[in-house]
């Protein structure tokens, strides 16, 4: 059973470090511009963006300008990130905020 596990944390460890022994291109960056540009126009519909968002999608723009396609590829990452959380502050709140409602 250790060794089972031993294997599986060792191929665990070595997919999260193997993304980053590549180097991102153009249209790697361009894939996660587009996902974070995506989520963010999903809570901007439920009336949810966060700023940091699109503070962090400028972020991967210039970081595109300026040829860092790891930068830009990481900060839009961040970006979806922070955008699907305010997706779901937004549907949990939606529901939840009546369990807090004063009766």
């Amino acid at each position: 059973m250790s060794r089972i596990r031993t294997s599986l944390l060792s191929l665990a460890s070595v997919l999260l470090i193997a993304p980053s022994a590549f180097a991102a291109s153009e249209a790697d960056y361009k894939a996660a511009l587009a996902a974070a540009e995506a989520a963010n126009k999903q809570a901007a519909g439920l009336r949810n963006q966060w700023t940091t968002t699109a503070s962090t999608i400028n972020a991967a723009k210039k970081a595109a300008e300026a040829g860092d396609f790891d930068k830009a590829v990481e900060s839009a990452n961040e970006a979806e990130a922070l955008a699907k959380a305010s997706i779901f502050q937004a549907t949990s709140e939606k529901a939840l905020w009546k369990d807090m409602e004063i009766r």
